[in-house]
């Protein structure tokens, strides 16, 4: 498992097919062009509060993990921000030809957690997955998120990019609980 500063240019072509897939919904992405998705990433690279990697595994590209700054972004209006705290999302790609494989997703959120912990020294990492996305929230409990308020992240507007409204279900997961596991 490699974790890669992702390219917007270079890897456009790949993100946008996994943010244009109708699974990937709760995204935010559907509907967008190749070039508007690799504006937005190319906005994010801007920052330094928020990071967007390409996850590969043996060689092939295997998901889209973003970081952020929790305190620099909408959910911090949501909970109150912890020293340590980092901001997740995660998207994974599709299942290739051989189909899904049983413990991949485990294995790559273990890969991703301890990233975070290790790598960045993070002290716990907060999730938002949209309320709706039963599946995303069920994969980061079993993980051992413990489930955080059901809150509504504002609408924003920025220069480069425009976010709904949402409906999220937080998730927190600390450093030893995720290695006490």
């Amino acid at each position: 498992m490699r974790i890669l500063r992702l390219d917007p240019q270079a890897d456009a072509d790949i993100v946008h097919a996994w943010v244009s897939e109708e699974r990937a919904s709760f995204w935010g992405m559907n509907g967008l062009t190749r070039d508007r998705v690799a504006e937005i990433y190319a906005h994010l690279d801007t920052l330094d509060t928020h990071h967007a990697f390409l996850l590969q595994r043996d060689g092939v590209p295997a998901g889209l993990l973003q970081t952020y700054e929790p305190e620099a972004d909408r959910v911090s209006e949501c909970y109150e921000v912890e020293p340590g705290d980092i901001g997740v999302h995660l998207l994974l790609a599709p299942a290739g030809p051989e189909g899904a494989r049983p413990g991949w997703t485990t294995a790559l959120l273990k890969a991703v957690t301890a990233y975070v912990f290790l790598t960045l020294d993070r002290k716990r990492v907060v999730v938002d997955p949209d309320a709706a996305n039963d599946r995303a929230v069920a994969r980061f409990l079993k993980q051992g998120f413990e489930t955080g308020p059901l809150v509504t992240l504002p609408e924003i507007d920025l220069p480069d990019v425009h976010l709904p409204e949402k409906k999220a279900q937080l998730a927190f997961l600390r450093r030893e609980v995720a290695f006490a596991r």
